[in-house]
């Protein structure tokens, strides 16, 4: 029997149906038979998103099964690629073809905006009204899903992006602890390499090494020049010697990596991770998600802290999906939908899976382990603690994201161009951007 959100590919095609099915059902109908007729009525509603690892679709899930109590089937539309890149261009495409799906995961308030702009996104402010939304929710996360006065997203977690995970078996067996700045980092991580550990796991994978390269400039900086640079795109702050410092401690890091450094998604990373390969990693908080989905405990196999030096910030990252302004036939489920993302029950039960954080202010802390408590109560202190992630969307636009992502990716990879060259590279990016 299949469960809600795990419907097999062969039904995932719009009206496709077994023949037999059909058959029996119009037999039911025409007996005056009751269930099949609501069979009939059932709504649906086909999510684009690019959730694909197994955390990510036992979160799901937990959506998928609460609609279905309301008489709405989840129809999946998974785009794989686990940065979003693709489901992004999937969907345009599908929206300049007139196929749109009733919703899909779209995250981040510049790009929120722009989809409001272009009239392309249902407003629910009934919803959120009745809902009490603007009581619920975080001043932060309400900014993001009301880009322009109207509600047009459901917020559905908080992830914190600066997350070091340590092997807490490898730590124990070498007395050490996790690292609270990064001359602590050096010192550990020449312990673990002279042991024959792999310090730091790492793909080369854009999106990956920008994550990294991110925690850098908000440990060398604080939140204020972090956001010169990626969300006012200050050019001046291009030149600032903080900036120079990150890319430099970003490539001295890869003397702690694996050799050579392999382009893998971030799921086999961090089973290399889970299975001792190496001694520490940077990743956002779903990493939690997807350790506990694979049978370790947070407080067991594997630890979670701050990057070193961030330990007062929280660099986010919201989820939120977005209902497409339709005909109009599929309104009522899709308002059902936004309505269920944000009720208390299904916040604890979806980020407790995800491992991310409830988007609202008075969450059931009972349910959080140890990190995600820590990680609710800095978020909670409010905007001077808090960091909008480039990576994840946070920061500014789409295009500006990619083209910064492009220039730290190649310095990165090709030792031979220098930090200053990069910095060039990134200013010339901010004042392109700021000009348009």
């Amino acid at each position: 029997m299949q469960t809600p959100g795990k419907i097999s590919l062969r039904y995932r095609e719009a009206g496709r149906r077994p023949a037999f099915a059909l058959c029996g059902c119009l037999l039911l109908v025409l007996c005056g038979l009751g269930p099949c007729l609501a069979q009939a009525q059932t709504q649906t509603l086909q999510v684009l998103h690019w959730w694909e690892s197994t955390s990510e679709h036992k979160a799901i899930n937990v959506l998928a099964a609460k609609l279905n109590e309301e008489n709405i089937q989840w129809r999946e539309a998974l785009i794989p690629g686990g940065s979003g890149v693709g489901a992004s261009i999937v969907l345009k495409s599908r929206v300049l073809a007139g196929d749109a799906p009733e919703v899909a995961q779209l995250n981040g308030m510049v790009t929120l905006g722009e989809w409001a702009d272009l009239g392309l996104l249902l407003e629910f402010d009934s919803v959120a009204a009745s809902g009490k939304w603007d009581k619920l929710l975080f001043p932060t996360v309400l900014a993001i899903v009301q880009p322009r006065g109207h509600f047009v997203a459901a917020p559905l977690g908080i992830h914190r992006i600066n997350t070091l995970f340590y092997n807490r078996k490898l730590f124990s067996q070498y007395d050490l602890a996790p690292p609270q700045t990064w001359d602590d980092f050096e010192r550990v991580a020449t312990k673990l390499q002279q042991a024959g550990i792999v310090p730091l796991a790492q793909s080369s994978e854009p999106w990956q090494v920008a994550t990294l390269f991110e925690t850098l400039v908000l440990a060398e900086s604080g939140p204020s020049f972090y956001r010169d640079l990626f969300v006012r795109k200050d050019p001046h702050a291009f030149a600032d010697p903080r900036l120079a410092h990150a890319l430099g401690r970003l490539r001295m890091l890869k003397k702690w990596m694996a050799s050579p450094i392999q382009e893998r998604l971030w799921t086999e990373v961090a089973r290399q991770f889970a299975d001792g390969g190496a001694a520490m990693m940077v990743m956002g908080d779903f990493m939690k998600g997807e350790l506990n989905a694979w049978g370790f405990a947070t407080d067991g196999a594997f630890g979670c802290t701050a990057v070193p030096d961030t330990g007062n910030y929280h660099l986010y990252d919201v989820d939120t999906l977005v209902m497409l302004a339709t005909d109009g036939s599929h309104r009522q489920a899709q308002e059902k939908l936004a309505q269920i993302i944000v009720s208390p029950a299904i916040q604890s039960d979806y980020n407790q899976i995800k491992g991310s954080i409830p988007v609202l202010r008075n969450p059931d802390l009972s349910k959080m382990d140890s990190w995600s408590r820590a990680s609710w109560k800095l978020f909670s202190r409010g905007a001077a603690f808090q960091v909008p992630s480039l990576v994840h969307r946070m920061a500014t636009d789409e295009m500006t994201k990619d083209a910064m992502i492009a220039v730290v990716h190649r310095f990165f990879m090709d030792d031979q161009i220098s930090v200053s060259e990069a910095q060039r590279r990134l200013g010339a990016i901010a004042r392109a951007m700021t000009r348009k």
